[in-house]
């Protein structure tokens, strides 16, 4: 009689013995319901075994109670990346799995490709490869060229990493598909990442219409369902290339060939829950396990991979020209000193004249609502979450201050509510102060306001993209979802309403994704015609990150921020590892970060840093109090060993009570 050996979506580091359910329907790769404590819980199928587990009997044994897939939803390559995954980033197997694994159950059809999901036959390459007929620039001829002599070379390393460094409207994207096809037509699969849902959309119709049926897409606005239905006909071989944001890395594909990046530096790559994992570093794993080729691209890198090409590590392709007639876009620093409002005279005459040339501007502002900080001139009295240490944002739609973090709010103040003085009022300005003066200002325009509250409701965002590709509307406002990517032929105009929104944050990154989303954000500007204009506000601007992002001076600002970082020992000169304590009691949290730092300072070996303990920047969020101890050394096998020895150590001594969130090569310190 087979025993089977469950993992759970839980931070238990072993697994859990079962016997068969009562069908005989149990196998490994199945997702399965057992009894865990008091509830039956959703396990996975990792082992089976012919006798209980030693010490342990038959009768103190539980049966899964149903089996609830037909066939296996992973097999042992997927079961060897989630040990990985596990292993890498200190979760447990359980929780990998669930990570890589898509919710909900088998639906009939698929949704999104119209086809039946029982249809596995493919037929041949010329009835689903439909070849652009774009021609390409010398550069990307070079680049596609480079690509696919590596793969055919038989001398050389399967597994190559490349970067293709292209200015913004350069041809990365048709580089891309070129390379994918290639592969595809030597029988190889590809996965493409893309960084945002609302890049995803774009991406995939232009896969879609190269590719045909064996195009796949794999993302969070999917139901679970259709999502599961997507991830089976991946396994069965149904399709080729699968397009999407982070997870996607994670599609149980065959003979992967190749794995695409679009826009490598982008934050969103990084899990923000256990298991914090990055995209990019699971790729990395992926191209070495299966010797698939990695493609990253971005015409801003992150600092890591920028050092990587330094050091020859990675093969960087460049991409210098615009292809499209386009050209590099003029762009004009406007400081924000001396103007009322949020819109500059110069950005105000800029979009006047855009709108009588018949063509349309971009506003990009990385803050929701109206405005965003409530300041006392009388008492000093700042108003802020009762749950969390963040300033609350007024929404004047609502008439709400409400906090971005646990979503608790408040009717907006009349007067102080500590001294009841009338000297008292929200400052600083977010989208919907934006969009109530461009409205004022212009009221004969139509504007499309984009940002999590505009698009909260399923298919708005895909919707309010679409109508402005169709010149439906003049003006296109939005925070990062519109930074990125997105290609609009009739933009002669972008407006930076502030630069400088996040480098005042304290964290080491602030420079680098001032830099990288300003520089992305102008690149929106003159990619079909010579006459784009860039127009960036901001109340600092010798700063450095905004300086060079004004003369898209990339490889000056790359230098610069190395220098920085060097000198202060930071990735990516060094590698580190940030453990969380949160607790709803302070004394809690501070004490289980206090006993931490202790077991490192007594277990870590001389060459590695202990940052903390400390108060997390962000001190408490949704009621729970927040510090932090941050590990850093220059060799990273030493210090994940160390932090494998300092968790179990801790873990004997820990209280009840204090939640740690581990996370390996953080992205942010907030």
């Amino acid at each position: 009689m087979p025993y089977y050996e469950l993992a759970f979506n839980i931070p238990a580091k072993n697994c859990f013995t079962y016997l068969r359910d009562e069908k005989n329907e149990a196998a490994f790769g199945k997702r399965v319901m057992a009894p865990l404590g008091k509830r039956d819980c959703l396990g996975y199928i990792v082992g089976e075994r012919e006798s209980p587990p030693p010490g342990l009997k038959e009768s103190s044994l539980k049966a899964i109670r149903r089996v609830v897939d037909k066939e296996a939803v992973f097999d042992n390559d997927d079961l060897d990346l989630a040990k990985w995954v596990s292993g890498y980033y200190f979760c447990s197997l359980g929780e990998a799995i669930s990570a890589m694994l898509p919710s909900g159950k088998k639906i009939r059809t698929n949704e999104f490709l119209g086809i039946d999901s029982q249809d596995s036959g493919i037929e041949g390459e010329e009835d689903y490869i439909h070849s652009s007929k774009l021609s390409l620039s010398y550069e990307q001829e070079a680049a596609l060229k480079t690509i696919i002599e590596a793969e055919n070379n038989v001398l050389q390393p399967k597994g190559k990493i490349f970067y293709l460094f292209g200015i913004t409207g350069s041809g990365k994207t048709e580089v891309f598909l070129r390379a994918a096809e290639a592969m595809i037509k030597k029988g190889l699969t590809v996965i493409y990442l893309v960084p945002e849902i609302s890049l995803t959309h774009q991406t995939a119709e232009a896969i879609t219409e190269r590719f045909g049926k064996v195009a796949v897409t794999l993302h969070s606005g999917m139901t679970p369902a259709a999502r599961f239905n997507e991830w089976m006909n991946i396994r069965r071989g149904d399709a080729k290339i699968v397009v999407g944001p982070r997870s996607a890395i994670f599609a149980p594909l065959k003979n992967l060939g190749l794995i695409i990046i679009d826009e490598e530096q982008d934050s969103s790559y990084k899990s923000g829950s256990t298991p914090r994992y990055h995209a990019r570093q699971a790729a990395m794993r992926r191209s070495s396990l299966t010797c698939a080729q990695l493609l990253m691209g971005s015409a801003t890198p992150s600092i890591e991979a920028w050092k990587l090409m330094q050091e020859g590590l990675i093969t960087r392709l460049d991409l210098k020209q615009r292809v499209s007639g386009g050209s590099i876009p003029e762009i004009i620093p406007v400081s924000l000193e001396k103007t009322e409002g949020c819109l500059s005279t110069e950005l105000k005459n800029e979009i006047a004249l855009t709108a009588a040339m018949k063509r349309q501007s971009i506003l990009f502002l990385n803050r929701r609502g109206f405005a965003y900080y409530y300041h006392c001139k009388s008492c000093g009295y700042e108003l802020k979450c009762k749950h969390c240490s963040v300033s609350l944002t007024w929404y004047k739609s609502r008439n709400k201050a409400l906090c971005h973090y646990c979503g608790y709010s408040v009717a907006a103040p009349r007067s102080c509510p500590e001294c009841s003085s009338l000297d008292a009022s929200f400052t600083g300005f977010g989208t919907e102060m934006v969009e109530e003066e461009v409205r004022r200002t212009f009221p004969d325009l139509k504007l499309i306001r984009i940002d999590a509250d505009s698009t909260a409701k399923k298919g708005t965002l895909k919707k309010s993209l679409e109508a402005f590709r169709a010149k439906e509307a003049d003006i296109l406002l939005g925070t990062q979802m519109v930074a990125k990517g997105l290609n609009f032929p009739g933009v002669r105009l972008v407006g930076v309403v502030l630069a400088d929104t996040a480098l005042h944050l304290p964290d080491f990154r602030a420079a680098e994704r001032t830099f990288s989303l300003v520089v992305q954000v102008a690149g929106r500007s003159g990619r079909y015609f010579p006459d784009g204009k860039v127009i960036i506000q901001t109340l600092r601007p010798n700063e450095p990150a905004i300086a060079m992002s004004c003369t898209l001076d990339v490889e000056a600002f790359y230098e610069h921020e190395l220098e920085q970082r060097k000198m202060l020992n930071f990735p990516p000169y060094s590698r580190m590892i940030r453990f969380t304590f949160r607790s709803p009691m302070e004394k809690k949290a501070e004490d289980a970060s206090k006993k931490f730092a202790l077991i490192a300072e007594k277990t870590l070996p001389s060459g590695t840093d202990i940052l903390g303990p400390a108060e997390c920047p962000l001190g408490i969020i949704s009621r729970q109090h927040r510090r932090h101890v941050i590990l850093r050394s220059q060799n990273m096998g030493a210090l994940h060993n160390g932090a494998a020895i300092v968790i179990s150590r801790y873990e004997e001594i820990k209280e009840s009570g204090v939640y740690v969130e581990v996370d390996v090569d953080p992205v942010n310190l907030l």
